[in-house]
């Protein structure tokens, strides 16, 4: 859109930094100084010449610095009221949101029926369409049990939700699919970094090995609560969706 109006530039309100690394010639994505209102993991799809024409002119200021730069021009929105949900999901209902946008893009969904079971294979309940469930989820699973359960991962090639105890949504391995190695070419050895697997997640030490086609296994020093995945568990790794 920025070309097509003859902008050089496109700047955003993004909480993230752009820093070009003079000795590699790369544009890295850096995390904004307020670690509290940090967004640069939703911009993890930005390749290089995208971020040489980009800037994120709150990316080195706090939330209350924007506040009085916006109170000190007299705009409106420097007493906005925080915004808890994603500004493209205003509700806070994603299910909605999953079908309308699938409508819009053409993308059949299956609404299906199917089983919710256990690890073990005991079906408990039913579920109304894998979709409308996520890993971690606990409410809404339209059946009561004696003790908590979460969905612990959903199979969708036997339209199947798998639920189990919270201490089984922890895990250490999973791999990725779609990587964009912004800041580094994609390493031919094993890496040490930090990952998170959801933007209010703690970015918890992990290694980040390079797989084929454009995949990676991370693996954490810990296990971490409830990585998403759209697969039955693994002994060894876990896909996200």
């Amino acid at each position: 859109m920025a070309r097509q109006i003859g902008a050089e530039r496109l700047a955003t309100g993004h909480y993230a930094r752009i820093r070009k690394n003079e000795s590699t010639g790369r544009y890295e994505l850096l995390r904004a100084r307020d670690n509290s209102k940090d967004q640069s993991y939703f911009l993890w799809g930005l390749t290089q010449e995208q971020l040489s024409r980009s800037d994120f002119p709150l990316g080195e200021l706090t939330k209350e610095e924007v506040r009085n730069v916006a109170r000190n021009a007299n705009l409106p929105v420097a007493e906005k009221p925080e915004s808890m949900e994603l500004c493209f999901v205003p509700n806070g209902n994603y299910v909605q949101f999953i079908h309308a946008y699938s409508r819009a893009e053409g993308i059949a969904v299956n609404n299906q029926e199917g089983d919710i079971a256990t690890e073990d294979g005991a079906v408990i309940g039913r579920h109304t369409g894998v979709h409308n469930y996520t890993v971690g989820q606990r409410k809404g699973l339209g059946f009561a049990a004696a003790k908590p359960v979460y969905v612990l991962s959903i199979d969708m090639q036997n339209n199947r939700i798998i639920v189990g105890e919270d201490e089984a949504l922890r895990t250490s391995a999973f791999e990725i699919e779609n990587v964009n190695w912004i800041s580094i070419a994609e390493p031919t050895t094993s890496i040490r970094g930090q990952a998170k697997i959801r933007h209010k997640h703690e970015p918890s030490p992990a290694t980040i090995e390079a797989l084929p086609n454009n995949r990676a296994r991370v693996t954490f020093e810990s296990p971490q609560r409830a990585i998403t995945q759209a697969k039955p568990p693994s002994s060894t790794t876990k896909t996200p969706s």
